[in-house]
């Protein structure tokens, strides 16, 4: 029952953390820093930094203030969010979700398998399909604060779900990702972060 509980204020977005409403312009003026890793509009080059350009600006809030409390550790990003108050994050949130995101390709050896795996879970096992809080393009739930996925990066998702399963990441206040990881196999992960790169 308290899961269920748990699962329908997040559905509804009535849990996590109250923030001042972001302004996209000003984000833009302070986003800056960030192109250096994250591409100027949000859309990084690099596979090992996450595509921040159209993912959910509650999410972005959420992911900001853990880093910068240190709930959740993102070691590239020590100190660059110290000196920011609550209104630069949400404005930096609202600029990034201003933007639009890019999509890769998946890799068409495992595509197949990657898709299963986001699409029907391994119910056998009690894991549900991504499509759930992720949505079937990948949108995620921006009301829910659970994030878009669609054209993120392979190697970013697949350390993502690596740190959830082995409890390097911690943040999922239902800890929903942290049981989901718990059942995917490396390979499983490598065929499901590929084929959400492609998908859009």
């Amino acid at each position: 029952m308290n899961k269920l509980i748990v699962s329908l204020l997040l559905t509804v977005g009535i849990s996590g953390i109250a923030h001042a409403a972001g302004d996209a312009t000003a984000g833009q003026a302070k986003a800056a820093v960030c192109g250096a890793c994250h591409g100027p509009d949000g859309n990084s080059m690099a596979p090992n930094f996450p595509k921040l350009a159209g993912q959910g600006e509650r999410y972005l809030n959420k992911q900001l203030h853990d880093i910068k409390s240190g709930k959740r550790t993102v070691l590239e990003m020590t100190g660059l969010l110290t000196n920011l108050s609550d209104q630069d994050l949400a404005d930096l949130s609202a600029y990034f979700a201003s933007q639009k995101g890019s999509v890769g390709a998946a890799d068409p050896k495992v595509v197949a398998r990657g898709e299963e795996l986001f699409r029907g879970g391994k119910l056998d096992q009690g894991m549900p399909s991504c499509t759930g809080c992720h949505s079937p393009n990948g949108s995620g739930n921006a009301a829910g604060g659970f994030p878009h996925l669609g054209g993120q990066h392979a190697q970013y998702t697949a350390k993502q779900l690596t740190d959830f399963r082995e409890g390097n990441r911690v943040n999922d206040d239902a800890k929903i990702m942290q049981s989901v990881a718990a059942k995917l196999s490396n390979k499983d992960i490598e065929a499901v972060s590929s084929y959400i790169q492609g998908l859009h």
